[in-house]
């Protein structure tokens, strides 16, 4: 309760002191912005340039999982050309 009791006060109290101090806030406000476009650009280039890391992670990823699979067919088709090899070699010796 007593939490509360002193939010409140706080707020009224910031309330009536924006009032009464309303040139200096502006003052405050003037040459807070620029810090704060600022300090956004940089965290903005910051996110830009992780979700192209993040971009390039995923197509690296994708690129591994197809060349993962076409080494798995290649594979499939030796394991059949070496059956089929072996299975032509067995015609041959049976018609001779």
């Amino acid at each position: 309760m007593s939490l509360l009791i002193g939010g409140i006060l706080s707020a009224i109290l910031g309330l009536v002191s924006l009032i009464f101090f309303w040139g200096d806030f502006i003052t405050i406000l003037k040459g807070s912005l620029p810090i704060f476009m600022l300090l956004g650009g940089a965290l903005a280039v910051y996110v830009g340039i992780d979700e192209m890391q993040e971009k390039n992670r995923e197509e690296r990823h994708r690129q591994e999982e197809k060349l993962a699979n076409a080494r798995k067919e290649i594979e499939t088709i030796k394991a059949q050309a070496e059956s089929y090899k072996e299975e032509l070699e067995k015609l041959k010796e049976s018609k001779q």
